[in-house]
Order: C-alpha cells, then structure tokens, then sequence
C-alpha cells in the first residue's frame, strides 16, 4: 500500500503544476489556528472550491492532513481550501465551529483572488470534521452569521462521522459501557458538546435538516464494518432523504476510520470512485 501510495503522489506531483498557498490569516491579529491553506492548479480562474475540515476529535488535527485529496480534486477541475480551526479544551463547541464558519467567510469573500469560483462550493470532513462539515451545509446559522449563505455550497461530503446525532451517539456509547459494567468516559460526548440536552440536540446536523432550505445534495461516506458511523450515517442519510436532499449514503468495506479517509484518491478505491459520481453530478447542476 505504501509503495501504492508514493507511486500515486509522484504520479499527482508530476501531473499537475500547482501552487499552495500555506497558513493564510482568516481572522485579522487572529489566534495562531486561525490560518487556511490554498491548493489551486496554476492558472487557476474562476474553479470550484473544495472546502475541506480536518478531524481529530475536536481537539488535535491539522489542516495538512489532506493526503491525496488535493491532487485529486485538482484533476476534477477543483480547488482546495483546507482550514485549521480552535480546539477543545482550549474552546468551546460553539466558538470551534464559528471559527470553522469564519473561515468559510474568509474563503467565500477571497477566493477569486486565488482563482476560485465562491458560488461553487463542496464542503467536506473526516471524524469530527464529518460533524463540523454537515452541521454547517445543515444549520445556516453559522454561515448567514459570516455573510454566506447555502446558495454558494453545490455539495457536502462528510466521511465517517459518528455524531450527525449527538443525543444517539451518547445514548449508545453510555448504554454500551453501562450494560457492561464499565466506568463512564472522562470528557466523552456528553462533555464536548457542552453537557446539556439542548446542546446536544443544536449541534446536531439532523436537528436542522428541512425541506425548502437549500441544503445541498450529499455523499455519505462511512466504513461499512463500523456500527456507529453506519448507524449515524443512515441516520442522516435517512433524515437528508425525507426532505428531499438527493442523497447517497455509501459504506465502505475492508477498510478502517483512518484508512477510509487516506484512501480517498486512490485509483480503484470504491470510495473514491462513489467520490467521483458524486463530483460529475453536482458539477453538471
């Protein structure tokens, strides 16, 4: 897999000349974490935008840890925008995800500049970056707050989320341990999205998924062996569908939590491949 995977890097690196533009301020004298990186091929003009969140629980992660996924959107006429963002415990849920938002604002005013088109928008995530993802192409809250709206957003790609459902995922993972005798989690789920039942419910993407709201089409990835990401993507999936968001819910076999989103540009990976349906659909529309 390794050899696979250098083979494919110097296959993109050779393929396509382009220029990275690394730790661009989005908020003014912000925190140090207030920073977004630019992948766009030379000549860029006028490109859809990937706009794309990193996971790692909420309170590690990097906007680096992209792997292939810029070379290959690249090759699909794409743009990426990979943004860092604050982390627990140093902030809380909401002031993390406005930040996430902030720098969609950031992007949504300045990426023509860079040759991005700002009314072509996919957002996108892994793990906690999944949740950050659907809850902003879901709650028009955080985006209206910056000045944007979903008017500019084409798709949504969230991959391997566990917590599009807040309240299920701590009723199954404090059930879980209790029937088993084991102790409660420190700083689990309850903790991080703030330990009341209103905040569970208000960051999660189900809660604020509607008809007639403009919520874009989604793809849906998860590891197909995994109960918990698969259960809170048909969930989503389901809740996305009854409103009439076209949705595709797609898991993935012989593959892990990690693995599923480094593989993501691969030749012959079948995520991938639902990847790239998914990009010729919205891109037509």
């Amino acid at each position: 897999m390794k050899l696979i995977l250098l083979a494919t890097l110097a296959f993109a690196a050779s393929t396509f000349a382009q220029s990275v533009k690394s730790n661009i301020p989005y908020v003014e004298n912000g925190h140090a974490r207030h920073v977004l990186d630019i992948y766009a091929p030379a000549n860029a003009k006028n490109l859809p935008v990937v706009f794309w969140i990193h996971g790692g629980g909420w309170s590690q992660g990097d906007k680096t840890d992209v792997k292939l996924k810029p070379q290959w959107f690249m090759g699909k006429g794409f743009m990426v925008v990979s943004t860092n963002y604050r982390l627990l415990p140093e902030v809380d849920m909401g002031t993390l995800t406005r930040d996430v938002a902030k720098a969609f604002g950031w992007m949504e005013k300045h990426i023509a500049e860079y040759g991005g088109d700002p009314k072509r928008v996919l957002v996108g995530g892994h793990s906690a970056g999944a949740q950050l993802a659907a809850l902003l192409c879901t709650d028009d809250r955080y985006l209206k707050t910056e000045g944007a709206s979903f008017d500019c957003l084409i798709g949504c790609v969230p991959v391997d989320g566990d917590t599009y459902d807040v309240p299920a995922i701590i009723e199954t993972a404090e059930t879980r341990l209790r029937v088993h005798h084991l102790p409660p989690r420190v700083n689990g789920h309850r903790e991080k999205f703030g330990g009341t039942p209103e905040k569970h419910i208000d960051f999660s993407a189900v809660t604020h998924v509607a008809k007639g709201k403009g919520i874009p089409p989604f793809l849906i990835l998860h590891v197909a062996a995994h109960p918990d990401t698969s259960a809170q993507a048909a969930r989503l999936g389901n809740a996305l569908k009854e409103a009439g968001v076209p949705t595709t819910v797609f898991g993935a076999k012989d593959t892990s939590h990690v693995k599923l989103n480094d593989d993501l540009g691969l030749p012959d990976d079948p995520a991938t491949k639902a990847l790239d349906a998914f990009v010729v659909g919205v891109l037509k529309k």
